[in-house]
């Protein structure tokens, strides 16, 4: 099965900043707050928000910017992101603002990858094609079970599941109502920021896929003489038609 996802290679920065800078807040917004600034200028409002997401390191939804900048709405910080990513774009810099796991965030360019790892001596974790197969499974069938995701790719899925958990790409959501009652499994808001999507309806459709992907998404599925196969709707019923009664000879 073709993998149905591709890992993110841009690197996020992380600066740990924490504002104690030679001029304080007070200095910049003697009211604490940037309503005043955000309405005369708009840059001015976009510096404000870099620092503040270059502070974060995590994604950080617009909700959040709102609340923390205690004046300009909505529309006003949405312009101000769109300002500083178009100034990241226009001038070539080394910082990108994206739009990453339901918030904002600053990231280094992919194509800047190779110089940064030389600096920091160290190589990215890498994802094996099992854990990207894996992974593609529980994105698209999300809830699904281990016995899904072993049906599809027809080898044990356990060991790979436990490290994608530790890895914190997939979690337990809980567990499926039936028969053993088996756990259920998703993906987790570091799945979005690895592969660099802003939700799960930013993943490639099933049509992008191509031929097999309609078993990512078949709500159950039939292992037959040719394979694993969609349960038609034909198929489930008689599935779950009551046998019929015998009858006296």
């Amino acid at each position: 099965m073709e993998t149905a996802l591709q890992q993110d290679d841009s690197v996020h920065t992380n600066g740990n900043g924490n504002g104690n800078g030679a001029h304080g807040p007070e200095s910049v917004f003697p009211d604490r707050s940037v309503r005043r600034a955000s309405r005369e200028d708009t840059a001015q409002l976009a510096a404000v928000i870099e620092s503040m997401l270059f502070a974060a390191g995590a994604p950080v939804p617009l909700a959040r910017l709102v609340e923390a900048l205690e004046g300009p709405g909505r529309a006003e910080v949405t312009a101000a992101l769109d300002a500083l990513r178009d100034g990241y774009e226009r001038d070539g810099r080394g910082l990108r603002l994206v739009h990453v796991a339901g918030g904002y965030q600053l990231r280094t360019p992919a194509e800047h990858g190779p110089w940064i790892r030389r600096l920091l001596r160290e190589r990215p974790p890498r994802l094996s094609r099992p854990m990207l197969e894996t992974l593609a499974i529980v994105a698209y069938r999300q809830p699904c079970t281990r016995l899904d995701i072993e049906a599809i790719r027809g080898v044990d899925a356990d060991a790979v599941l436990t490290t994608l958990t530790d890895r914190h790409l997939v979690r337990i959501l809980g567990r499926k109502d039936g028969p053993g009652r088996p756990l259920l499994y998703g993906t987790t808001r570091e799945f979005l920021e690895v592969f660099g999507l802003a939700d799960l309806t930013s993943m490639p459709t099933l049509r992008e896929l191509g031929e097999g992907a309609d078993l990512l998404a078949a709500a159950d599925l039939s292992v037959g003489a040719t394979g694993v196969l969609p349960t038609t709707a034909d198929e489930a019923a008689i599935e779950e038609a009551p046998e019929a009664p015998e009858r006296d000879g």
